[in-house]
């Protein structure tokens, strides 16, 4: 009889601390809008890795699940833009990025819906802060409204799409062909 407790007790225990483990690493999140069409749609769920960025810093073209920084409607997903540092414009549908002087164009965006039909004037970054946009450009609350998101707001990166069963897979973490646009 002992042994058979003992046997209970350590399968309990352990449950627990695999219990504890997944609560600290992953979160399920279900995506509310169409912001990120056509890449992701609402009402699927995915996983979300929240201590990939223990290791390493966000990178552009994550897609981050986060805290709204002008809100309590609810974690928000979108796409990282800029990094902290940078400067961001938009105009005649070209997303630009500044770094150290230098004008990137993120140039044509295969995973986006429709390029922005709006400007937003060049605005430098705060450190520690990212900028963000949905994929659907004109349908989302994002960046382009004045704000950004701080590193501490981030709840982790979108790994998994595990609902409805025909979508289930990787999450599509675009990273952006960086190009020096010499015209500018």
């Amino acid at each position: 009889m002992r042994v058979f407790l003992r046997d209970v007790l350590g399968t309990i225990i352990g449950a627990i601390v695999i219990f504890l483990l997944l609560q600290v690493t992953f979160q399920s999140s279900i995506i509310v809008g169409s912001s990120m069409e056509p890449n992701f749609e609402d009402g699927q769920r995915l996983l979300v890795n929240k201590a990939v960025y223990r290791f390493h810093e966000p990178e552009r073209g994550d897609v981050i699940i986060f805290n709204p920084p002008h809100t309590q409607q609810g974690d928000f997903i979108k796409r990282i833009i800029g990094l902290p540092g940078e400067s961001v414009e938009i105009k005649e549908g070209t997303v630009y990025i500044y770094k150290n002087d230098e004008v990137l164009s993120l140039g044509e965006q295969a995973y986006i819906k429709d390029p922005p039909h709006y400007t937003f004037a060049r605005k430098e970054i705060p450190e520690n802060n990212y900028f963000v946009l949905g994929d659907n450009r004109d349908n989302s609350n994002d960046s382009h409204r004045g704000w950004t998101v701080s590193r501490e707001g981030i709840i982790g990166k979108a790994w998994l799409l595990i609902w409805p069963p025909d979508k289930w897979g990787l999450v599509p973490n675009h990273s952006p062909q960086e190009q020096l646009d010499s015209s500018r």
